[in-house]
């Protein structure tokens, strides 16, 4: 009965033995290693370095126009050519008709269901808006309003472009 014991204590041993080079051979020669060694934020680690303001140079693109004051703001395409109007309405007709209706009065498929209705942009109140607000909502939304912010899915010439549009309905 000892013998027997005492072979099952010395075939666990070896057993353990061989579970214990296995895994040591596993970490040893596989990449990524175990889970234990996985990097990980740890507590009284040193954070991440921030950048500081100003210290990637850039010039123009989309946030140039997002800070500065509508009054600023003026189109790098010619507003009144009809090639660049012709464009406009077709923008229009792809991303403002379904609100703002093919009559431009606001009643279109989408617009009906809000309250108030989006606005006429054949109005004197929309017309005499300098071009700068005028991409400035069409971009970044109407605080307050349902005027969804079109800069992700309306290119920026694209953009001034629908106002190249608006602004010809009023010289008709």
């Amino acid at each position: 009965m000892k013998k027997i014991i005492f072979l099952a204590l010395i075939a666990v041993a070896v057993i353990l033995y061989g579970a214990y080079e296995a895994l040591m051979y596993y970490d040893d020669y596989f990449i990524y290693g175990r889970m234990r060694e996985t990097p990980a934020v740890r507590p009284y680690e040193r954070p991440i370095l921030i950048m500081e303001a100003g210290l990637v140079p850039f010039a123009g693109g989309e946030l140039s126009y997002r800070i500065a004051r509508a009054e600023d703001i003026s189109s790098p395409l010619a507003i009144y050519d009809p090639q660049t109007i012709k464009a406009g309405q077709t923008v229009y007709q792809t991303y403002c008709a379904q609100c703002h209706g093919r009559n431009h009065n606001g009643k279109g498929t989408v617009g009906q269901s809000f309250h108030p209705l989006p606005g006429d942009l054949r109005s004197t109140q929309v017309q005499t808006r300098s071009d700068g607000a005028l991409f400035q909502e069409i971009s970044y939304g109407k605080p307050g309003g349902r005027q969804p912010a079109l800069a992700t899915t309306v290119s920026m010439n694209e953009r001034w472009q629908v106002i190249s549009y608006i602004k010809s309905l009023g010289l008709r």
